[in-house]
């Protein structure tokens, strides 16, 4: 008898000490602790079991001596700017104020010398990315959340293998949850050509126990260290419209060419060593010198967030952003799930006076995280913000621009698990012309789609109501 009362006794004290470890371990983001704990006390042990071993925030401390390589080598390079007066060579000098704030934010300088290309959908996307691979002279670095053994990723794999056998360095990073799917077959194929291939994070039940939570949600490619791709499009046949549920696939990358392509290289390389445990040496060979061009003249500041990084720099870059704003915020996003900070902040902008716009799904490629989304848009209609959900098919594109100040383009979505958890690298343009062209498309997604009105919103069935609620305490998790 008094082995079982021990034995309950033991196991209450255990149930009771859960949310205090979980909100111990997670104090810097509560909404984050809250629905864990909830979780826990539902589930008892199974839910603690489920945060420990997926759930809780880790950091990652490799690559951070490849960081102070290449900050010593952007240094040598003169690639940053790091004056008022080279501020005002670029007639940015009126920006400077917010420069410094987002350098500050990103924990990374401004480039000056660059040429952006926006590329809208997959179609011009993947046509580019293919025809720069196939002119590669020393190498390509792939590093993708999702590749996918179908059309397209065929078409990659022929070029990488060809220029593999050619003698190019060919290197091939891939998320072992986002690319789950990739056949055995494919990645064989790879490695029998040269291409030299790693996996991030395995999906393997062993990995429980390690870093599920924390995924590479990347989509870079850098080729020869002078010219770089960043933005939402994965390789897979659905970004190219055929899949048949979501039909046309709307979605925003960027070509970069010059100085930012040295960070984007330097997030790859972290990535790499991270998965591959191969240390890349930071030399001409990566971070070639580039020559004047008076073609490369626009700003850029490449802006990271993950395990690896302190504070949350992409969270706290859109901050740097909104607060700027004095006539107008245009976001894009295909998850909407933002912690209150982020509310309140687009709803003070909206309050203010600031035109905030929101476009957001029709139709889900997850309907959980649709109804997530869904759960929030009351309080920022309420707020004055205009919300829109984009019919023409699904959106997918990662875009934010505030007057014709700036621009953001890049893998983040606007929810908790890109801005706390998931490694990921969002681009701030600066470049009118650029802004223009953003601005432009987005004006034809909003033609695209049909805007929300309060009073129609709150008049949705009961059991959809249920549904975003539900989904709502989940928020946090997804």
């Amino acid at each position: 008898m008094i082995g079982w009362l021990t034995a309950i006794i033991m196991l209450l004290l255990l149930y009771s000490v859960q949310p205090a470890v979980i909100l111990w371990m997670e104090r810097r983001i509560p909404a984050r602790a809250a629905a864990w704990i909830v979780l826990a006390l539902v589930l008892p042990f199974l839910g603690f079991a489920g945060y420990w071993m997926i759930g809780r925030s880790r950091r990652v401390k490799a690559g951070q001596d490849i960081s102070r390589e290449y900050e010593q080598a952007a240094e040598r390079l003169s690639i940053c700017a790091t004056s008022p007066g080279e501020l005002g060579q670029t007639g940015m000098l009126e920006q400077e104020k917010l420069l410094r704030l987002l350098h500050v934010c990103s924990g990374r300088p401004v480039t000056l010398g660059n040429q952006v290309k926006v590329l809208t959908n997959g179609r011009e996307t993947f046509a580019s990315i293919l025809e720069e691979m196939g002119q590669a002279l020393h190498h390509i670095h792939l590093d993708y959340y999702t590749i996918r053994d179908d059309g397209i990723g065929r078409q990659f794999l022929d070029l990488l293998t060809a220029k593999a056998r050619a003698g190019i360095e060919v290197r091939v990073l891939y998320d072992g949850i986002g690319s789950v799917n990739l056949s055995k077959r494919y990645i064989r194929e790879l490695k029998q050509s040269g291409v030299q291939v790693s996996c991030f994070l395995p999906a393997r039940v062993a990995l429980l126990k390690r870093l599920l939570n924390s995924r590479n949600h990347s989509k870079i490619v850098v080729i020869d260290g002078k010219i770089g791709f960043v933005g939402g499009i994965n390789i897979g046949d659905e970004y190219l419209g055929k899949d048949k549920r979501l039909g046309f696939w709307r979605d925003t990358q960027l070509r970069l060419e010059g100085d930012s392509v040295y960070f984007l290289q330097e997030l790859f390389m972290k990535d790499w060593e991270l998965a591959a445990k191969e240390r890349l040496p930071v030399h001409a060979g990566y971070m070639p010198e580039h020559d004047p061009d008076d073609a490369l003249q626009e700003p850029v500041l490449i802006v990271s967030s993950g395990p690896d990084r302190s504070g949350e720099p992409i969270l706290e870059t859109a901050f740097a952003a909104v607060k700027a704003a004095k006539s107008s915020v245009y976001i894009s996003t295909p998850y909407f799930i933002p912690d209150e900070s982020l509310l309140a902040i687009l709803g003070s902008a909206a309050k203010s006076g600031v035109d905030v716009r929101l476009i957001i799904p029709g139709i889900a490629d997850t309907q959980l995280v649709l109804w997530a989304t869904l759960s929030f848009v009351e309080r920022m209609l309420e707020a004055g913000v205009r919300v829109y959900r984009y019919e023409k098919g699904f959106i997918h594109a990662k875009v934010m621009i505030v007057d014709e100040l700036l621009a953001v383009v890049g893998t983040a979505n606007m929810d908790m698990r890109s801005f706390h958890s998931n490694f990921e690298q969002n681009a701030v343009l600066f470049d009118p012309g650029t802004i223009k062209h953003l601005k432009q498309d987005y004006e034809q997604d909003l033609l695209d789609s049909r805007e929300l009105d309060l009073a129609g919103f709150r008049q949705r069935r009961k059991k959809e109501k249920a549904a975003e609620a539900a989904a709502r305490l989940l928020s946090p998790l997804l």
